[in-house]
């Protein structure tokens, strides 16, 4: 078992298998150029296996695929059959904008991944497109469809912003709904990447919005999930992920690992310690090493919580999947 500095469980691994993306989201990295890291700086599938395999010894119970988008990263089901393969049982899943999805998730399914989350910040194509700075509706539509219908589970992720997408609130929750999935609402993280002057909608107003039309109740967040649920009468459930509740850090479960080879105890902060060198020798021992390390030095909360309002992370999102 992987204990923190806090006395906390981590079971948890986030695993960023690029920092290139399709979109220029504008609470991301809206003015990045289109350009990447060399691919000879990056992991290779093997050496990310290798540190999972460490993980997965010594406790790690759910992995999560992030970027990035992900799925730019040629030949992503494969490493993902690696994992499955390793450990049939793990919960194994990918987050995505969707865009590449009609073309692979099969592919995904087939080795072994169980789940998706996918972006989805409005379902006007014009909204979708100013948020993304790209015409991408369609094409995500599309690949929910084809997600569902090969049978991985979706839940939906949407981050409300003031006088862009706040007025489909409601609009998402009953697609999602419509079609079986479940959706998460994300407040805006602030970080210096962003476009100047976004401005989120808050736990309060989000549960504002959906209280007109539907009657929920608070349910409480379900173990180590960042999300807040609330349910409705028919016993639909929706989560909203508040990263400036107090409570938001007490039972973190989770560490990130880069593309190349930054492993990062918390989202919020800069600090990290680099892998990269133990699993290129295929030193488990010294990857092992610096996975208690980086645990033993996790802080205990970020700073977007109450007593650091409007704290702005320096952290690149696109590099850790958030």
């Amino acid at each position: 078992m992987l204990i923190d500095g806090h006395g906390r469980s981590v079971s948890y691994l986030r695993i960023s298998v690029t920092e290139r993306c399709n979109f220029r989201c504008q609470y991301c990295m809206p003015e990045k150029p289109f350009s990447w890291v060399p691919k000879e700086n990056l992991l290779s599938f093997e050496d990310l296996f290798l540190f999972v395999k460490v993980g997965i010894d010594e406790g790690i119970n759910k992995i999560r695929i992030t970027g990035g988008e992900p799925l730019l990263r040629a030949d992503l089901d494969k490493f993902i059959k690696m994992i499955s393969e390793y450990k049939s049982d793990i919960d194994l899943a990918l987050t995505t904008n969707g865009y590449l999805l009609k073309e692979t998730a099969k592919k995904l399914k087939d080795a072994g991944l169980k789940r998706l989350n996918i972006s989805l910040d409005s379902l006007k194509p014009e909204i979708a497109k100013q948020i993304s700075q790209k015409d991408v509706l369609p094409k995500v539509l599309d690949g929910i469809e084809e997600a569902l219908s090969v049978g991985l589970g979706v839940k939906l992720n949407c981050v409300p912003l003031k006088g862009i997408n706040d007025t489909e609130v409601i609009d998402l929750l009953e697609f999602a709904k419509s079609k079986d999935m479940s959706i998460r609402y994300i407040e805006y993280m602030e970080n210096k990447f962003a476009k100047d002057k976004l401005q989120g909608l808050n736990d309060d107003e989000i549960q504002e919005i959906i209280g007109k039309k539907y009657n929920f109740k608070a349910v409480g967040r379900v173990e180590s999930s960042p999300a807040h649920l609330f349910e409705l009468e028919d016993g639909y459930r929706f989560g909203i992920i508040d990263p400036h509740k107090h409570d938001f850090c007490e039972d973190c479960n989770r560490i990130r690992l880069t593309a190349e080879g930054m492993l990062i105890p918390c989202l919020y902060f800069d600090e990290a310690m680099s892998i990269k060198e133990a699993v290129q020798k295929g030193d488990v021992e010294a990857a092992a090493n610096v996975l208690k390390e980086v645990l033993a030095n996790k802080p205990e909360k970020n700073k977007w919580s109450s007593d650091g309002e409007n704290e702005t992370s320096n952290r690149a999102f696109y590099e850790t999947g958030g």
